[in-house]
């Protein structure tokens, strides 16, 4: 569902190293993988301007889950968990350094 982390000889193939990698391992909850699923495959599709992302394109979102054969609570919910997303990636990009 997910592709796992590279082994440290893969890593240096690369010409980096492990400490360019510095963090935790973090392995998502079952319930937020198709949510971080989405999100990833919609990381091309931000809307931009001149003062940079303003939001995911939606027509491109509901495209993809339409192919997704959801029910529909679970259309509902897998939307709301990917504005979620959206306005923290918002957040980030945007936050005073």
């Amino acid at each position: 569902m997910y592709i796992k982390a590279p082994t440290p000889e893969e890593i240096e193939a690369t010409g980096l190293a492990v400490e360019d990698f510095v963090g935790e391992e973090v392995e998502p909850w079952p319930d937020n993988v198709a949510a971080l699923l989405l999100f990833q495959y919609l990381r091309t599709q931000w809307r931009t301007g001149a003062g940079g992302p303003s939001g995911l394109d939606y027509t491109v979102m509901h495209r993809k889950m339409d192919r997704m054969g959801l029910a529909p609570d679970d259309y509902d919910q897998l939307e709301h968990d990917i504005q979620t997303m959206e306005v923290a990636a918002l957040n980030c990009i945007y936050a005073e350094k």
